[in-house]
């Protein structure tokens, strides 16, 4: 079988508008172009793909996020997460435009984080830039080179999702001085632009704070709208230790 015999299913990844982004249809007696769905769908691959979520992470919803029996802490951080999302294109301007979701690890924070994120992206074609504290410290400071690149990258992407903010070791805050001002001129320029983040963190407002307060009170009044602090009992709150007594 040559080229010209296979049929458009194989020739083309979309076969209602042979790649093109749309196709001429009749409307009224006349041809009008209409765009195809395909191209919906083609923005949201890019967008999934250029936010650094991990194919696994890109998975993760808020339907497949369980509270039946947990506690109310978790439940409000759901409830907080969805209706971000559902209110996201009211508020992306506002000076409170952002959520947190702070405390206790193990509680879903990511997950939800994560499922609003993808959400955003899926339904709303909000770009989302990831970056996990941790490893994207250790990549910064790997990549001098590229340094200004990628700050610049994070601060000025649509949304910008930082998870883990000052993961504590051995119950201290993970913040070196230049940690703490590289992060400082991330969220005083998305600050100063209205532009959204989604933060997770071990810490609370007031740990934030102590951490650097000039940081810790714009974060604040980024999230205080959307804002969650998971506390409690160990065993209730983390989901990795469920079933352990």
């Amino acid at each position: 079988m040559n080229k010209s015999d296979e049929s458009d299913e194989n020739r083309y990844d979309c076969p209602a508008c042979k790649d093109q982004g749309g196709f001429l249809k009749k409307q009224n007696g006349q041809d009008i172009w209409a765009v195809c769905g395909c191209v919906g769908e083609r923005k949201v691959r890019r967008l999934l793909g250029a936010s650094e979520i991990t194919a696994e992470f890109s998975k993760l919803s808020f339907e497949g996020f369980h509270t039946a029996g947990k506690p109310q802490a978790v439940i409000d951080a759901y409830e907080c997460a969805a209706e971000f999302v559902e209110h996201f294109q009211d508020i992306q301007s506002a000076r409170k435009n952002s959520i947190a979701l702070l405390g206790q690890p193990g509680s879903g924070k990511t997950h939800l984080l994560t499922a609003a994120a993808n959400r955003l992206m899926k339904t709303q074609h909000v770009p989302v830039v990831y970056f996990p504290f941790v490893e994207g410290f250790t990549d910064l400071k790997n990549d001098f080179d590229l340094l200004e690149a990628k700050l610049s990258r994070i601060k000025q992407s649509g949304v910008l999702f930082i998870d883990d903010l000052f993961k504590p070791v051995n119950g201290k805050p993970r913040a070196t001085d230049w940690q703490i001002e590289q992060m400082y001129s991330v969220i005083n320029y998305r600050y100063l632009n209205h532009k959204p983040i989604l933060l997770s963190s071990e810490l609370t407002v007031e740990e934030l704070v102590r951490v650097d307060e000039a940081l810790g009170t714009r974060i604040y009044e980024m999230c205080s709208d959307y804002l969650v602090i998971i506390k409690g009992n160990v065993f209730d709150l983390n989901h990795r230790l469920e079933g352990i007594r």
